[in-house]
């Protein structure tokens, strides 16, 4: 049942009664949730958060990364590169997690069947890279500075770490559903799954439900308004962590794309809308193109050819020649 997800937590809220604490439906948070007047120490976790993040959250996807990926404007070296970072970022995530299941700031989010995402992240690695993924990669720049962030959270300040696991968490079992579909269309991965196993949540029966219960446990945390208002700022750091690597994404993509033009100019593969082909005729007709290839493409291929090559360099040495001597 929906209530599984508690008992397999195997924590208690602190502060609530047996009573608030056997519920059965995720929705009924609102209804066992303490009748007490709301001062400054009693502002919910969840909403501190929602509002204090929000700007964050904005520019985070309004990162010229995150647009294109909306688009289907993505190619797979590069969500490689993203599932990487990923990678790194959830295995030191879900290692302070880990050492902090019993602090009492963490304990009551700490939902490893549910959420947890490292087993997902390897299966996805080994999908894209091989059985030997892990001596290919390693982490990226922005991605490695947010994991020595996350460590020492975790070692150091722990009660900061709901911001780190709300600010993850919660965006995969929200966004990260539509980046799922969007990666299998525009990567053509396999429906089955292969490739995107990150953004897959078995345990989860019910993301909204799961969010709401989420929510609830945060707020129940017993923190003094001090300590929210770190949580917020540790939270705006993450966006601000994620950006970063977003942005690196970003760079590594313009890369993938000068590399393309410097290996061989980007024409058209004989297929679909030929308009795209660089040398398109904008006044040939409909019927003369169908079934033609790019002829650019084409004098590409040929021109890669050594002896081709040296025909080309020797025709271009004698022009010279030709034009020296007339110009003599």
């Amino acid at each position: 049942t929906e209530s599984r997800s508690v008992t397999q937590a195997g924590v208690q809220w602190p502060g609530l009664s047996s009573l608030q604490q056997n519920w059965q439906v995720f929705g009924e948070v609102t209804a066992v949730a303490p009748c007490v007047s709301a001062g400054p120490e009693m502002a919910d976790l969840s909403e501190l958060l929602k509002e204090g993040t929000k700007e964050a959250h904005d520019r985070a996807e309004n990162t010229q990364f995150v647009k294109d990926f909306l688009k289907g404007n993505i190619k797979k070296e590069l969500f490689k590169l993203a599932t990487t970072a990923l990678y790194f970022t959830y295995s030191a995530l879900e290692e302070e997690m880990e050492r902090n299941k019993d602090h009492p700031a963490f304990a009551p989010l700490y939902f490893p069947m549910e959420l947890h995402r490292k087993e997902a992240l390897t299966k996805d690695m080994e999908y894209f890279f091989g059985e030997n993924w892990e001596e290919q990669v390693q982490c990226p720049k922005a991605a490695k500075k947010y994991v020595e962030r996350i460590h020492y959270i975790g070692q150091n300040e722990p009660e900061l770490l709901v911001a780190h696991a709300y600010t993850r968490y919660m965006g995969d079992l929200s966004g990260g559903q539509v980046l799922k579909k969007v990666a299998q269309r525009a990567l053509k991965l396999p429906s089955t799954g292969e490739g995107t196993q990150f953004y897959l949540f078995e345990n989860v029966d019910n993301a909204q439900q799961f969010k709401q219960l989420y929510r609830a446990r945060m707020n129940a945390l017993d923190l003094n308004m001090k300590t929210k208002e770190r949580i917020v700022e540790e939270a705006n750091k993450a966006f601000e962590y994620n950006m970063q690597i977003f942005n690196e994404l970003d760079q590594a993509g313009s890369t993938l794309a000068r590399e393309t033009l410097e290996d061989g100019f980007p024409v058209h593969d004989g297929k679909g809308d030929m308009r795209k082909c660089p040398f398109y005729a904008g006044e040939q007709d409909k019927g003369a193109l169908e079934g033609s290839s790019c002829p650019f493409r084409t004098a590409m291929a040929v021109l890669r050819k050594p002896s081709l090559q040296f025909i080309l360099a020797a025709g271009m040495a004698l022009a010279a020649g030709l034009l020296a001597w007339y110009y003599m």
